[in-house]
């Protein structure tokens, strides 16, 4: 049996009410726990400083989505086709264009180079036409023998070569473009201004008139 004494409690410890000892009641499954009943919830749940949750600071909003086009990845790659198309017709334009322009510039290079060769050949034979002119003097007067014509007749056959064409001779229309009047005279047996006498040939090389054949000449009379 329990004596008086020992319910005595000892010097420093606290005094227990006496009475029915309590009972124990097990938590219900699913009830809250005192730490989910606590104001302000279980200490897990309350926000750290910088504003996130516990463990959740990966996790994103459900409203927060990423602006992803419809379609995905292929819009992008029909973006970039429409790219790859536009940049592919501008290289094409600027490839066209320098064809362009190397082709007028070869076509202004072979017509200069054409128009330097020509100016060329103008400037000798201008020259040579005093030449051709004693020749032509020594042909009249039958000085033309021997071995001097074997060189006459070579060089007019290099200058035909060259393209100079000798024109001008008696009974031809009077050309004002081919022809330079010296003297006029008059007859009844022509019907128009006639070359009567040719003092100096006239020589072109193709269209161009490298000297206007000196002549007299005859017109009808009135």
């Amino acid at each position: 049996m329990t004596s008086p004494d020992d319910l005595t409690p000892e010097p420093g410890a606290e005094a227990q009410p006496v009475g029915e000892p309590q009972e124990t009641v097990a938590p219900r499954p699913g009830a809250p726990s005192d730490e989910a009943r606590r104001p302000g919830g279980p200490p897990e749940a309350h926000p750290d400083e910088s504003g996130s949750f516990g463990d959740d600071q990966d996790d994103e909003p459900d409203d927060v989505q990423e602006n992803v086009a419809p379609g995905g990845s292929d819009v992008s790659a029909s973006d970039e086709l429409v790219l790859a198309q536009t940049a592919l017709a501008e290289r094409t334009l600027d490839l066209q264009r320098l064809q362009a322009e190397f082709l007028n510039y070869k076509r202004r290079v072979e017509r200069d180079r054409e128009l330097v060769q020509q100016n060329a050949v103008y400037s000798v034979l201008s020259g040579l036409l005093p030449v051709l002119d004693d020749i032509d003097r020594a042909r009249e007067h039958g000085e033309l023998e021997g071995g001097f014509k074997a060189v006459a007749d070579s060089l007019e056959r290099t200058v035909t070569t060259l393209g100079l064409t000798k024109f001008g001779a008696k009974g031809d229309e009077f050309d004002p473009r081919l022809h330079e009047a010296l003297m006029h005279g008059h007859s009844a047996d022509v019907t128009t201004t006639t070359v009567d006498v040719v003092a100096h040939a006239g020589y072109r090389i193709g269209e161009r008139v490298l000297r206007a054949a000196k002549v007299t000449v005859l017109d009808p009379e009135s």
